[in-house]
């Protein structure tokens, strides 16, 4: 049995004339740079009464993002003149948040012979298509990124309102059933594998040499390990800091194998590494059940990321290598 509601968050009062803003790209870009997706699903225990708190506060901190970037509710479009141009939309309408529930435990459906389809149904994404553009991949992250560090504040200072302004349990609910749980459309979750790799660093400063021959012995190992290949090119991404990060295209042909040194210890890690089984919405609720996997893999990935704590005194990262899902 399933039940939604939706509800608005808002909207900006605007006052005065809304400007539009031109943008022009002169170098044409391929539309798979933009295409690689890292999905993470992470599952949470209720609270106290229902989830309903947490999307409350998910609701006022939305509400106070949107007060700093009210243009995430504009849409790009191109313009009627046929010079190539971008204009965006402005729309101040607000935002719309659409909430489901599905009559289940969390350990049902963790148990579920179709739980990796399911989690596959949790995330959206939407890929860039080059010929009508909707919207700026790297604006998107910005604007998640903003609206994560004004909630966590949010959060921290409110500890003693147990409730937030947005608390209406049991709106909209219905009682129809519903046999399958998830669509038929599922979208593939397995087209791709991730080995994860653990090594220490020369330095806390990472050089791109370096990381590019790193990964390429990983790749190796990665491609023996999981039965299938690479690619003859790569998308490098190095997370050189928490602002920083550099991408890479690299190609496996014409690049000397590299050679580890013998103090350079590689260990085989997983997904834990990344932190994310720490990650709470509300104080002491951490998740009790993480996914991670990356989607749109055309030729390969990978993922260079410091590790987050410094093991006796040396600085170690994280490597994840991941290769479409065909076997050789």
């Amino acid at each position: 049995m399933a039940s939604h509601g939706n509800s608005l968050v808002p909207k900006v009062s605007i006052k005065g004339f809304h400007s539009t803003r031109r943008v022009l790209s002169r170098d044409l870009v391929g539309p798979e740079m933009f295409q690689r997706c890292f999905n993470m699903v992470q599952c949470y225990m209720k609270g106290e009464d229902s989830g309903w708190v947490v999307a409350g506060w998910i609701k006022e901190s939305l509400g106070r993002a949107l007060l700093e970037q009210p243009m995430i509710s504009g849409r790009l479009q191109k313009r009627d003149r046929n010079d190539g141009e971008l204009e965006i939309v402005s729309n101040d309408s607000g935002v719309r948040i659409i909430e489901a529930t599905i009559q289940t435990t969390l350990s049902e459906f963790l148990d579920l012979k179709q739980r990796e389809e399911g989690e596959a149904q949790l995330v959206f994404w939407n890929d860039i298509d080059e010929h009508n553009p909707q919207f700026s991949p790297l604006f998107y992250v910005q604007f998640i990124k903003t609206w994560a560090s004004i909630h966590n504040n949010i959060v921290d200072h409110n500890n003693e309102r147990k409730l937030p302004l947005f608390y209406l349990p049991g709106v909209n609910g219905t009682t129809d059933s519903s046999p399958n749980l998830f669509s038929a459309s599922t979208p593939n979750k397995n087209e791709s594998k991730t080995m994860v790799f653990k090594i220490n660093a020369e330095s806390k400063n990472m050089e791109i040499e370096w990381c590019q021959q790193i990964a390429l012995a990983c790749v190796e190992d990665a491609e023996n390990g999981l039965g299938s290949e690479m690619g003859a090119e790569f998308c490098l991404f190095v997370n050189e800091s928490f602002e920083v990060i550099k991408v890479e295209s690299c190609s496996k042909h014409g690049m000397l194998k590299p050679k580890l040194k013998a103090n350079m210890e590689v260990i085989y890690a997983n997904w834990d590494d990344l932190g994310t089984n720490d990650v709470s919405f509300r104080l002491g609720n951490k998740p009790v059940h993480v996914s991670h996997w990356f989607r749109s893999i055309l030729r390969g990935v990978v993922v260079v990321i410091p590790s987050p704590e410094e093991e006796q005194g040396a600085y170690t990262v994280n490597i994840f290598v991941t290769v479409p899902n065909e076997k050789f």
